[in-house]
């Protein structure tokens, strides 16, 4: 593809405001998580502009025009999903499945068809809406939508009372208000998972440079830098939080982004 010098000049806008940003929290002008969270409810709550469906994954993104990008993102991560419950020797089916941050449904109409009753957890109720009319479009397995805001994520657990075979988790993380704040939707997905059942959760790794630690400013202007975890840290993290690590496979760059891994975690019958 061709780059024009307008998309030089907007590369180079969102280099400097990175660095900006990053400069001040090193110096300790940190925003508080009450402040970043407010930040976020507020950005995901407003459907704007093409930039923001892009962000939720909504099909008709123009980054998803004339490409296979959004279909694929669903494809892959079923067949990562597939080898990771055969490496740890994941037999039950997937009755239900809860994808938290579920988005324009990319991952939803990939594992929908598989399962007896899906659950779509967000903060918006546009993309919601939308997830719901893609599974809708792709298989007959019954949508539930659950709404929740950033501040309150544990409100889910009053709507889904039921415990499910799969926890899904894809492109979240790395837009959460802080490293401290995972822990919380850790412990939700513990409580949510039935004895044996499997998550796949989606982070961004930090490979230890100053440029990958978490953000912690500005949410609207870099969400998707605003949290990331050491790879030992998150695996230590999820231990602490009741789930099991089987195994982590890291994707150094795809058509997204980059550095990416993906937890393989269970919940033993004992918790």
């Amino acid at each position: 593809m061709r780059t024009t010098p307008i998309d030089q000049a907007k590369r180079l806008a969102r280099h400097t405001e990175e660095l900006v940003q990053r400069s001040l929290a090193a110096v300790g002008a940190k925003q508080s998580q009450r402040r970043i969270s407010a930040d976020a409810q507020d950005y995901w709550h407003r459907p704007a502009d093409d930039r923001w469906r892009a962000n939720s994954h909504w099909r008709g993104a123009s980054v998803f025009d004339e490409n296979d990008l959004w279909s694929a993102i669903g494809r892959e991560h079923l067949e990562l999903f597939e080898r990771g419950a055969r490496m740890t020797g994941f037999t039950r089916s997937w009755d239900r499945i809860v994808d938290w941050g579920c988005g324009g449904g990319a991952n939803a109409v990939a594992f929908a068809p598989r399962a007896e009753h899906y659950i779509g957890v967000d903060i918006s109720g546009e993309t919601l809406k939308e997830c719901e009319r893609q599974v809708a479009g792709a298989c007959e397995t019954p949508f539930t939508p659950v709404s929740i805001d950033v501040d309150a994520p544990e409100a889910a657990l009053r709507r889904i009372t039921e415990p499910c075979d799969v926890f899904l988790s894809f492109y979240v993380f790395e837009l959460i208000p802080t490293p401290e704040y995972g822990e919380r939707l850790l412990r939700i997905a513990t409580r949510l998972l039935a004895p044996g059942g499997l998550a796949l959760i989606q982070i961004k790794y930090d490979p230890g440079s100053w440029w990958t630690r978490p953000r912690r400013r500005n949410y609207r202007s870099g969400l998707a830098e605003m949290t990331t975890y050491p790879i030992a840290a998150f695996w230590e993290l999820a231990e602490r939080c009741g789930l099991k690590p089987e195994t982590v496979q890291l994707v150094p760059r795809n058509a997204l982004d980059r550095h990416y891994a993906y937890f393989f975690l269970s919940k033993p019958d004992a918790v």
